[in-house]
């Protein structure tokens, strides 16, 4: 096998576990790996002047965009907390049209996904960003899929992670993508973190984020939903504890949350199951009736539905580490 080069694309203001996770990754994969398949890291940027990253360190990029005319095997964009709301980087959208799609895989760590979806590199694909900026994502680029509740996502040679930490689960995968899941499983010990979080995984739930007033009807329901979630939930009884009509409190989740009422408490049962299969031993059976579920056969499909893993995989997925 020969050297990976890696592209890392940085700015002022990015995040700097969104750069130092993956280096440190690929950096971990070169420890185990013959000198002729290392990586080959650099951070590329819109000039080699130093940059500072959002918590206050210096940066200085390798390459400019200028310099880094040629193909990489990988090209990633790293996030930054201010980059969903900054102006288009015409330099960097330039530079991403004609090498981040040369590389034979590409994509973006965090809110890197704007700065893709900016160089028109997201139209129907499917993608995943931090989850609480992946709404904005989807209404700013509406013909991508955005996966709300993922860690990863993988569409053709497009890849692309949750936020911050999550680079890291991208960037394992990728190694164990390169050099297969023993090596992935090496370097995710030697760095002291869980080893291979499956894509399918949830972020936290964008569906638990408060409305802002626990006044308002629909605050008011995700509260209660929320404190008693073992009990069942037909429309009719949000609508009831909202004070409004089935079809209002159909409108008011989707308006509001981007939702039906169906998925708001399958959410939250979900959320609820993962906490219990992270931080307990109990049943599965008894998880599923803890969550209001009918029964461990419908907890399974929705997680299998949701998020592409079984609750037994899910709840294995977080004792690796110790092996």
């Amino acid at each position: 096998m020969a050297r990976r080069n890696v592209a890392l694309v940085i700015y002022e203001g990015v995040q700097a576990l969104d750069v130092a996770g993956p280096l440190d990754v690929f950096a971990a994969a070169n420890g185990f790996l013959p000198e002729e398949e290392h990586y080959n890291c650099v951070l590329v940027a819109g000039s080699t002047d130093p940059l500072r990253s959002s918590n206050g360190m210096l940066m200085v990029a390798d390459l400019s965009f200028d310099q880094a005319n040629r193909a990489f095997h990988t090209v990633l964009v790293a996030g930054g907390p201010n980059l969903a709301d900054s102006p288009n980087d015409d330099v960097m959208s330039a530079w991403l049209k004609e090498w981040g799609v040369a590389a034979q895989r590409y994509g973006s760590i965090c809110t890197g996904a704007f700065a893709l979806g900016r160089a028109g590199l997201l139209d129907g694909r499917t993608v995943t960003t931090h989850w609480l900026c992946s709404g904005l994502l989807a209404t700013q680029f509406p013909e991508a899929r955005v996966e709300h509740d993922r860690i990863h996502a993988r569409d053709g040679r497009l890849v692309t992670s949750a936020g911050v930490t999550a680079g890291i689960d991208l960037s394992l995968a990728l190694v164990g993508e390169d050099h297969g899941p023993a090596l992935s499983l090496a370097c995710a010990k030697a760095l002291v973190v869980v080893a291979q979080r499956q894509g399918g995984q949830s972020q936290f739930s964008p569906l638990l984020q408060s409305t802002g007033d626990p006044e308002t009807p629909l605050g008011k329901v995700q509260a209660y939903v929320m404190d008693h979630i073992g009990e069942a939930f037909p429309v009719e009884r949000l609508a009831a504890l909202a004070g409004v009509s089935p079809r209002s409190i159909a409108r008011l989740f989707v308006r509001e949350l981007s939702v039906t009422p169906h998925e708001f408490v399958e959410g939250v049962r979900l959320d609820r199951a993962r906490n219990l299969l992270e931080a307990s031993d109990l049943a599965l059976k008894a998880v599923a009736f803890d969550c209001g579920f009918a029964s461990p056969d419908q907890m399974r499909s929705a997680f299998q539905r949701r998020l592409n893993v079984t609750p037994q995989q899910y709840r294995g997925s977080f004792r690796t580490t110790s092996a």
